[in-house]
């Protein structure tokens, strides 16, 4: 009999075996065990073909409607093309040289066909796919190679599957294990299951891999969601408990401070959110619990603002504050804003500053080295109030005479150890207060699973003066000539007076990861290989030599050397040039009121939340907002679907629920950052919000009478399976 640990090559032998681990990363029974099934197709029921994604990998139940062939046009053999449907919408699988699958693939025929969604000519197309035909229930079971085991069952499991491991092989694979498993020891006490009414992990596994109807699956389910999410809640609540233990510097308000001055002079009214926001920040820094607090708020919400004051309260007790922006772009816009607000406030050292003035110092990587040394200087011995860098400022060598408040500005664009890294500046003793900030509004089960360690704030107004942003999609797949009109409107935009963005998803000399590289070449052009992404490097000088002919056309990306970048961006804010051509470097920050017009080419390529927060670089002023989303995209895909989801609402919030409904919980949780796989399967942030909820209790109160889990070895062992200490350091860290 098999064991939760065993490796999977005695059990199914070594090709299939390989494969699996290539393919999927699965060695162990238990990894296979947990590959759970995606979704069941129902005999009978086939399967929706409307928002398959061009690149992914589908499995798809569908019937045959008709099959033709047709010899190449230049070169010896044939194209086999066959038509299925789900009854609504249809999809192309196309053969090449295999003439002799059209004995099979008849008309009226159902079946699995599985491969890499691609598009040819505006419709979406499987190349050369795996299939696996159905035969009717009546036939008998054993009736050779036409029907197989798997497939007798009401409910057929579709797995996440790859390329030459169709859904059907691991189906097969998953029932080889299941006739040799004993089952496993259950890590819930049964109290515990008891309890929460749900089924032992045995047999739920069993119920999710070969269910008998759909109230197995239900129930399975139920308790396989469960595990996931007590085990996330645990991590954290143990992690909590553990950042308790450290004190943060207590910095009470000092009244004539820096603070109080600057609230005297601030030119603009606060809103409402700010205010109310910025007391429950003082009253956390007041005190010597450390603050973990993430502020999230629309573009423009006005969190610097909160910010800035935090700081202010925190300089005012006497000690330091570290401000870690993403790019050196918004590092540098920030030391500038900041020292504008603050005016002779930031001058300390300088003559005639008033007695309680600071110090506002940028540092980051790409400084020359006296620029560096006297950053560097101003920073350990503590006459640099607010320090203002990127990465540079995690670096071993940069030493706070005393940190007591970190700001972290869009969270979103770090990595886990970067930010552990400026949150141990304060000593091994002290932990400084922290402030995350984030435009990329954020749904409570995510608050709730992914930034468990934090309190949780939201700023819904938007500050008087924003001007409205159209959106709109330019499909240039179904409508090339639109993009002609495209160029107009920004000629148009700077012939009032104004000025524009292009950004563009890469710089122009790597590939993209949206690139799909992996698809060979198509025969007879019958293929679709995705072209790469657009690139500043190219897009910029198409735009000044053609459509743009005539107009101030600059360019700005990530890789320019940092005064050129500081000089380009001076210049637009300028108004010396007219369409600025960029990556996402002007994602977050950049803050140009004359700037009414933004093109993003290739928008499928960018996210939900990402869109949203590139088109907050316009409407800053008293003219209105264009953001035009050009995209190749096929219709009827969830790309579209998103792209004209972005376009019929600037609300974040609805669109931080769409983002969450279209990204997988895996990718939510960072596990690109990590680099494991992420522990969530199948609780879902979105539907899950009651059992993510109940679970975080259950794990509060199991860890307040057991911090080590020492009395609960099973739950260790869930902790430890489901979310690995470097997972448990990711969801702490965040």
């Amino acid at each position: 009999m098999t064991d939760w640990a065993d490796q999977l090559t005695p059990i199914l032998g070594a090709k299939t075996a390989d494969a699996l681990a290539k393919s999927l990363n699965l060695h162990t029974v238990g990894e296979l065990l947990r590959h759970y099934p995606r979704r069941y197709a129902e005999r009978g029921e086939l399967t929706e073909i409307a928002g398959l994604e061009i690149g992914e990998h589908a499995t798809v139940l569908a019937e045959v409607q008709r099959v033709t062939k047709r010899s190449m046009r230049s070169r010896r053999g044939s194209i086999l093309e066959v038509r299925i449907t789900d009854g609504r919408r249809a999809l192309n699988c196309t053969f090449f040289n295999q003439a002799w699958r059209e004995r099979e693939l008849l008309p009226g025929k159902k079946g699995l066909f599985a491969g890499k969604i691609t598009a040819y000519r505006g419709q979406l197309q499987l190349a050369n796919p795996e299939y696996q035909l159905i035969e009717p229930a009546t036939q008998d079971a054993g009736d050779g190679d036409s029907v197989v085991a798997e497939f007798t069952a009401a409910l057929i499991p579709v797995y996440p599957a790859a390329q030459g491991l169709p859904s059907w092989s691991i189906a097969r694979c998953v029932r080889q294990v299941l006739d040799t498993w004993d089952g496993v020891e259950d890590p819930l006490p049964a109290g515990l299951r008891a309890d929460l009414r749900v089924s032992d992990l045995t047999q739920a596994l069993r119920d999710v891999h070969l269910p008998a109807d759909r109230a197995a699956v239900h129930f399975a389910r139920k308790r396989l969601k469960w595990d996931e999410a007590l085990s996330v809640q645990l991590a954290l609540a143990q992690r909590r408990q553990a950042a308790d233990a450290r004190p943060a510097p207590a910095c009470p308000p000092r009244p004539d401070g820096v603070l109080d001055s600057f609230d005297a002079r601030i030119p603009f009214e606060l809103t409402e959110g700010q205010r109310s926001i910025g007391e429950i920040v003082r009253a956390d820094v007041s005190r010597e619990h450390p603050m973990n607090r993430l502020v999230q708020g629309e573009v423009g919400s006005g969190k610097t603002v909160v910010a800035l004051r935090a700081m202010l309260q925190v300089v005012d007790a006497g000690r330091q504050t570290a401000m870690l922006a993403p790019t050196e772009v918004l590092a540098a816009q920030h030391a500038r804003s900041l020292a504008e607000l603050l005016g002779d406030l930031a001058t300390a050292g300088e003559f005639g500053a008033p007695d309680h003035a600071t110090r506002v110092t940028l540092l980051t990587g790409s400084m020359g080295a006296a620029q560096r040394r006297k950053a560097m200087l101003e920073v350990v011995s503590g006459e640099a109030g607010i320090v203002v860098g990127t990465h540079a400022l995690i670096q071993d060598r940069v030493e706070f005479a005393d940190l007591g408040l970190v700001v972290v500005d869009e969270q979103h664009r770090f990595g886990v150890e970067q930010r552990d890294a400026l949150r141990s500046r304060a000593g091994s003793r002290v932990s400084p207060h922290v402030l995350v900030m984030t435009a990329t509004p954020i749904p409570r089960t995510v608050a709730m699973t992914v930034y468990g360690d934090l309190e949780v704030s939201a700023l819904r107004e938007l500050p008087k003066g924003r001007s409205p942003i159209k959106s709109t999609v330019v499909p240039v797949a179904e409508k090339p000539a639109w993009l002609d009109r495209v160029w107009q409107r920004l000629r148009e935009e700077v012939a009032a007076g104004h000025q524009a963005y292009v950004v563009c998803p890469r710089i122009g000399d790597q590939a993209s990861s949206g690139e799909d590289v992996d698809t060979p070449p198509p025969a007879e052009g019958e293929g679709s290989e995705r072209r790469p992404p657009l690139a500043v490097a190219d897009v910029a000088p198409e735009l000044a030599e053609g459509p743009l002919r005539g107009l101030r056309v600059g360019m700005l990306h990530g890789r320019l050397p940092a005064d050129e970048k500081d000089t380009v961006m001076r210049a637009f804010a300028a108004g010396e040039i007219d369409v600025l051509v960029a990556t996402t470097v002007v994602e977050v920050g950049v803050n140009v009121p004359n700037a009414t017009a933004m093109v993003i080419m290739d928008a499928d390529r960018f996210g939900v939340s990402q869109l949203h927060q590139l088109r907050g670089r316009v409407g800053r002023g008293s003219a209105a907002g264009l953001c035009l989303l050009v995209t190749d995209a096929v219709p009827g895909t969830t790309t579209m679907q998103r792209l004209d989801a972005v376009a019929s609402t600037t609300d974040g919030f609805e669109l931080a629920r769409l983002d969450l409904e279209l990204r997988r919980e895996g990718d939510i949780l960072g596990a690109a950052q990590s680099g494991r796989r992420s522990g969530l399967r199948l609780l879902s942030l979105l539907d899950d919000e009651d059992v993510i909820a109940q679970a975080r209790d259950r794990a509060e109160a199991i860890v307040v009478g057991d911090p080590a889990l020492t009395e609960h070895p099973g739950l260790a062992g869930m902790v430890a399976d489901l979310v690995d200490e470097d997972r448990a350091e990711y969801l702490q860290k965040t």
